[in-house]
């Protein structure tokens, strides 16, 4: 498949700047452990300024997603992530893991998220990213009505798709992504949950043969970064390894999240309607 530009493959740089919020969501007892915070606080403090002005020397377009917290707490930051035209994504209020059992408060995220990028940077979203991966059918519902173009929370495809409602109708486009390229699974530890810490040159070599891989068969390579993990100075050279290995293939091209939910909407096929498990759950057959 040819995809914009002529590209027979689409890099997106994305970055979840959680701040404080990683931290806080999991736990509201680290409220009151400093320590705790300063990890999320260094993304803002150091991580931000240090991955935008790689992205300058590098004049590559990103996206950011950001929880409404954070650009309230964090807006000159965010502000800076906007004056260097990189998009601004919605990724929950207080990074909140998405519960299936409360839409009500699926739909409080969502606003206070929505209202406190408008206040901060004045932005309106076209795009969405569950906090840690987890999404639900409610929170898609709500995403086609508010409008939202696109969502980055699916790990099904290697390719955009159009999303299908629970009750067949057309939702907003995806743009899935995959944990192995996410930087938080080789990098971010904590005391409460301890895990190895990868070298650059193991996790490089993950990120180029997925990428290899990807281009082979001709999608959308969504490396997911966070400013507090790849922030580090250490990591920063990782990631300017990837893209110096990305660029020695002229048939890619990297692009903002905005950019490829765009391309698929004027290209997409006719739309199919897909099942989904929950509507063949044992006890509704």
């Amino acid at each position: 498949m040819k995809w914009m530009n002529g590209a027979k493959a689409v890099v997106l740089l994305t970055f979840d700047f959680d701040a404080e919020t990683l931290w806080l969501s999991r736990d509201a007892s680290n409220w009151e452990r400093p320590g705790t915070l300063s990890q999320g606080g260094y993304g803002a403090k150091v991580g931000v300024p240090k991955i935008l002005e790689l992205l300058r020397d590098e004049d590559l377009p990103a996206t950011f997603f950001v929880p409404g917290w954070t650009a309230q707490f964090h807006a000159e930051r965010t502000q800076m992530i906007v004056k260097d035209g990189h998009e601004v994504g919605h990724h929950g209020y207080l990074h909140e893991w998405v519960d299936p059992k409360d839409p009500g408060r699926e739909l409080e995220a969502l606003e206070k998220g929505l209202e406190a990028l408008h206040q901060a940077v004045g932005v309106r979203p076209k795009g969405y990213r569950s906090p840690a991966g987890e999404t639900s059918h409610n929170v898609f519902k709500l995403l086609k009505e508010k409008g939202f173009q696109y969502d980055s929370s699916m790990l099904d495809d290697y390719q955009p798709y159009r999303t299908t409602l629970l009750d067949g109708t057309r939702g907003v486009i995806e743009i899935p992504w995959h944990w192995s390229i996410d930087d938080a699974i080789y990098c971010l530890f904590h005391i409460k949950s301890p895990r190895a810490v990868f070298t650059n040159e193991h996790i490089l070599q993950i990120w180029k043969d997925e990428f290899d891989a990807i281009r082979e068969w001709g999608g959308v390579f969504n490396l997911v970064m966070h400013p507090q993990v790849i922030g580090r100075p250490s990591r920063m050279q990782l990631l300017r390894d990837f893209i110096a290995y990305v660029r020695q293939f002229p048939d890619t091209t990297f692009a903002q999240c905005s950019e490829v939910a765009q391309w698929y909407a004027d290209h997409e096929p006719e739309f199919v309607p897909q099942p989904h498990a929950v509507q063949f759950r044992p006890d509704s057959v």
